[in-house]
């Protein structure tokens, strides 16, 4: 109802040239915007197909929709044709999907999802929070990485990941702007997002332009960490293929999954497993969080490497080392 600054206008204006649509409305958090929005598309006359690994955030966004809620297998193109094939009762169809994983690097199949919204007449909703900033040639995320931008039709993100500020945006049509501003509660009954640090995060917007070569070392880096674990004896690229150490990781439960991203899981299995690798990452001086339930499913825990443009070659070269010596000491004991 107040606090529209200049700069939250300034930041609005950033995000819709960034992502080259027509408007941005700026929330709080990211949490707050994935809520408030898909609460105002969809309702209780509605289906929602949501992929099975979809962040907290849009999971609670569909329960506070009240619509019909289907959940598809990861990435599974098949099921979510037929569970939309399933749903001409509905007045209104929503896909809504993370396009980077948070939790395991992966990938949103976006060109098949766009075809499939095309095809049911859906409206495809996307979130770019670990996208923004890293990929694309302009950095705008992985729809535009993809050539999807005509098919992805509600693009929300955050500016706490790679902008490294604060707060989220949704963006797209400037009619479903106009919308939200009016019937986005977590919007309209929300303290603002602080001046200062929407002025923070257009300076960021700035920088991907001006910077380019950090969003390309990153990934590049990222690569780098991938094929240092995959020698060290851990398949992080979920090959079938089985080696010695990872033989011996199995025997005490532990798994690697795998990531195409700058986020890289390792998956302990247990809880107390995946503490008690990250505490001696820790010790050695190595932030690599463990992630437990209601994050990931039960017995599926991890330790989740989460990579920056500021991390060094030297860096990657101490975590793989240090990772794989307490992998194997889990191993042996």
């Amino acid at each position: 109802m107040s606090g529209h600054s200049q700069a939250h206008e300034l930041l609005e204006r950033a995000l819709a040239n960034l992502l080259a649509v027509d408007g941005a409305l700026t929330f709080p958090s990211g949490f707050a915007a994935n809520t408030a929005t898909i609460a105002a598309l969809a309702g209780p006359d509605d289906v929602i197909a949501s992929d099975a690994r979809n962040h907290a955030s849009i999971i609670d966004g569909c329960r506070l929709s009240r619509a019909r809620i289907g959940i598809y297998p990861h990435r599974d193109m098949a099921a979510l044709n037929t569970l939309l094939a399933l749903s001409g009762s509905a007045r209104r169809r929503l896909i809504v999907t993370d396009t980077v994983f948070s939790m395991d690097g992966t990938v949103a199949p976006l060109a098949d999802l766009c075809e499939l919204a095309r095809k049911h007449r859906a409206i495809l909703m996307v979130d770019e929070a670990h996208a923004t900033g890293v990929f694309g040639v302009r950095g705008s995320g992985l729809v535009e990485e993809t050539g999807c931008v005509d098919g992805v039709h509600v693009r929300v993100g955050t500016l706490s990941k790679a902008l490294a500020a604060a707060g989220g945006f949704v963006a797209g049509h400037a009619d479903m702007i106009h919308w939200l501003r009016h019937k986005a509660r977590a919007w309209i009954f929300s303290t603002a997002h602080p001046p200062a640090v929407a002025a923070a995060a257009t300076r960021a917007i700035g920088l991907l332009a001006e910077e380019p070569h950090r969003r390309r070392e990153l990934l590049a880096r990222a690569a780098t960490l991938r094929e240092l674990l995959a020698q060290s004896g851990l398949d992080v690229a979920g090959a079938t293929t089985q080696i010695t150490l990872r033989e011996l990781l199995a025997q005490s439960g532990l798994d690697v999954a795998g990531a195409t991203t700058q986020i890289v899981p390792i998956v302990v299995g247990s809880a107390p497993g995946a503490v008690a690798v990250s505490t001696r990452l820790a010790e050695a001086g190595l932030f690599v969080p463990a992630i437990r339930p209601p994050s990931v499913p039960e017995g599926k825990s991890l330790v989740r490497v989460s990579l920056s443009w500021h991390h060094t070659a030297d860096d990657v070269g101490r975590l793989v080392s240090t990772i794989t010596s307490i992998l194997s000491d889990c191993a042996d004991s």
